[in-house]
């Protein structure tokens, strides 16, 4: 597998949801989204811009589900429907690489949702890229616990404000997962940072400061070309090529 991505713009994506069943089967029951929250990631870095709705689905919440993620029938009673907020959506994740955890079950939804628009809208699979970080997480850590928290846990990112579950707080959570599980180290924990942070992950903001650059020095260099001398010596030295 292939975990590095190539895409220049990524979103990364979680819904919640009317009912807690899985995939499918949740669809066949009539369970719709309530809420949809997508944060972009543009060269690996995340770019300020996001999308988030909470969503009337016109029928009842499980139980189960609000116990969840906290969505109460009353809440969602004003918020809009989804052929009302549908056509933006689609605008923001059209051509990216949606990356979410478990992407069957949020595209699943999508597909169901986009199916009921009048005209009827596209698959999700037809306008994006799809990428399942759980798929990714069961490669690099293959026997291990690897739901949201337990890959905060493993990465050391802070997820303290996760108490119930949240359509745009995990997909910035999972923005910071995915880019260090896929090689993207977002912030060096180092002892002399300025009081007052908490030495956790900073996500890779478009305006973060440049990293410092230091450069050899002559002793360095001298001893570098020394080495490089030795190499020669023994054959080919592709450094001097």
């Amino acid at each position: 597998m292939n975990i590095i991505s190539t895409a220049k713009r990524q979103i990364i994506l979680d819904t919640e949801t009317t009912g807690m069943n899985q995939g499918g089967g949740a669809i066949h029951l009539g369970h719709r989204i309530i809420e949809v929250g997508c944060v972009e990631v543009i060269d690996r870095r995340l770019t300020g811009r996001h999308f988030h709705e909470y969503i009337n689905p016109h029928q009842l919440i499980d139980e189960e589900a609000i116990a969840v993620h906290g969505l109460t029938n009353e809440f969602v009673a004003d918020k809009p429907a989804f052929h009302q907020i549908a056509q933006r959506f689609i605008e923001f994740i059209d051509g990216a690489e949606i990356v979410a955890h478990n992407a069957n079950f949020d595209v699943s939804f999508m597909d169901h949702e986009f199916s009921l628009l009048q005209p009827m809208g596209p698959k999700t699979a037809n306008i994006c890229q799809i990428v399942d970080s759980l798929a990714v997480a069961k490669y690099l850590h293959p026997g291990q616990k690897n739901n949201l928290n337990a890959l905060c846990r493993r990465y050391g990112i802070d997820n303290s404000r996760r108490e119930l579950h949240g359509a745009l707080l995990d997909a910035e959570i999972l923005a910071d997962v995915y880019l260090l599980m896929t090689g993207g180290q977002t912030k060096f924990n180092l002892s002399n940072e300025k009081a007052g942070q908490d030495g956790g992950i900073n996500r890779l903001s478009a305006d973060r400061p440049q990293l410092k650059v230091v450069m050899a020095g002559g002793d360095e260099l001298a001893q570098h070309e020394a080495r490089l001398d030795i190499v020669a010596k023994a054959g080919a030295c592709i450094w001097r090529e």
